[in-house]
């Protein structure tokens, strides 16, 4: 199925890919949030973040290097062909359609709290809305989903420069005082908050059945552009925090478009509005496309149904999976019912790293044939420092987790087991029926 899948999208949309999922809802969301747990100190934990995603992201670079990093199966695939097994990363990646789909529908909320204050349409009609709109454009083709995130990240880049470079003069350093506002705790309790801002980015994993020299060109993508990020979000905090008034930040929903109003003439602090509400659409964009992508692998490994993960031959895109992924995103949105996928996003991604960069380091003695075949020129005794800091960190951040997520987990996890145990017995039928088909057409 996966060679269905067309190669139309390049180095610059694969830069716009990571970079749109990462400079959305976390920088522009959950700023407020994380500067309740912390006070100004959220600026620290930035780049206190930005090695251990970079660490994760060797991970993902050294097996998009192999072979594997022709197909869009991510994790999935790496984690099954390093173990020889596919039960734990089949959990992994029923735990990532779920939290993507819960993510999909908390973007386009987002995106329609921002928009609601330029157009006078209902939130939840504005939210349907795009997902309609970016649904149709993943339809018609991958290229003109890349096309549209280029675009929106070259207007969500020009917003980024109005906003930082002005606002490095209009600091008030009374601002960041204190800084540690509910000391070490309280920082350490906003870190998964803030890693909100990163989770995602191995999702430009799911494009590498799309772009063309995928095996050389995502590796590098996925480095530089994690660097580029935490550099963007390091200054973003620091104008955010130091131009806007803490007690705006207590209780603002939009707080990097309030704090441009404060400094800029009117025309730029809308043009930063918009570029907040590229940053979030940029993120539906790319968000949408995972599930979907997913549920490809899974029905070639006979882990779901075959036509989950059909390819039209027309455009080239996994229709029937991409309205499934619509139809869960607009069901949360109507029931209001987003945190029961949403609750379990950060720690099911955050599992998800563990086990891959486990994967990274089991992977020379546990399949030394794939390992052969990496190409990245990535040390390898950095692949294991950064997998073993990469598994340090994803731990300390699953000692945090509440007994509501872990409960949630559990639950998503159990239907997952179920759907794993239906499609392992179909697919035995099948394969039993088709060795009987066999021999009957033999004697015949």
């Amino acid at each position: 199925m996966t060679a269905g899948l067309r190669r139309d999208l390049g180095t610059l949309e694969s830069y716009a890919t990571l970079l749109g999922i990462l400079i959305g809802a976390g920088i522009f969301k959950v700023t407020g949030d994380a500067w309740r747990m912390t006070g100004p100190s959220l600026i620290l934990g930035y780049v206190v973040l930005a090695p251990a995603v970079l660490a994760t992201s060797v991970a993902y670079s050294v097996f998009l290097s192999t072979p594997l990093g022709r197909e869009p199966g991510g994790e999935y695939t790496n984690i099954s062909r390093t173990f020889d097994g596919n039960l734990v990363a089949f959990v992994g990646a029923w735990l990532k359609m779920i939290s993507y789909t819960g993510a999909l529908a908390y973007l386009a909320g987002a995106f329609a709290s921002y928009a609601h204050t330029l157009v006078p349409v209902g939130e939840t009609a504005l939210a349907i809305g795009a997902l309609l709109f970016f649904y149709a454009i993943h339809v018609a083709g991958v290229r003109w989903f890349g096309r549209l995130q280029v675009w929106m990240c070259m207007i969500l880049g020009l917003s980024l420069i109005v906003l930082i470079v002005p606002g490095l003069f209009a600091i008030h350093p009374s601002y960041y005082r204190p800084f540690f506002t509910h000391g070490l705790r309280g920082f350490a309790a906003s870190l998964p908050a803030l890693f909100f801002a990163y989770a995602g980015f191995e999702s430009l994993a799911q494009t590498a059945g799309e772009v063309s020299d995928s095996t050389r060109r995502l590796p590098r993508v996925f480095l530089r552009g994690i660097t580029l990020t935490s550099i963007i979000y390091f200054f973003m905090a620091l104008v955010g925090l130091g131009t806007l008034a803490p007690e705006r930040l207590a209780v603002s929903s939009a707080p990097m478009a309030e704090a441009a109003a404060g400094y800029l003439p009117i025309g730029a602090a809308a043009l930063v509005t918009i570029g907040a509400i590229m940053a979030l659409l940029t993120s539906v964009n790319a968000t949408m496309l995972v599930p979907s992508r997913v549920a490809i692998v899974l029905a070639d490994d006979r882990l779901a149904p075959r036509w989950i993960g059909a390819v039209s031959a027309r455009t080239g895109t996994p229709i029937t999976g991409l309205t499934l992924t619509l139809a869960g995103a607009i069901a949360l949105l109507v029931t209001n019912e987003i945190g029961l996928a949403l609750s379990v996003a950060i720690y099911a991604l955050v599992m998800l790293y563990l086990l891959h960069s486990l994967a990274l380091l089991l992977l020379p003695r546990w399949n030394p044939g794939l390992f052969s075949e990496v190409t990245v020129s990535i040390p390898l005794w950095l692949q294991r420092v950064a997998g073993v800091v990469s598994i340090l960190f994803m731990a300390t951040m699953l000692s945090q987790i509440s007994l509501f997520a872990i409960e949630l987990l559990l639950f998503w996890a159990a239907i997952g087991l179920l759907f794993y145990v239906w499609s392992r017995r179909v697919a035995n039928r099948g394969t039993a029926g088709g060795v009987e088909d066999a021999e009957e057409s033999k004697l015949a």
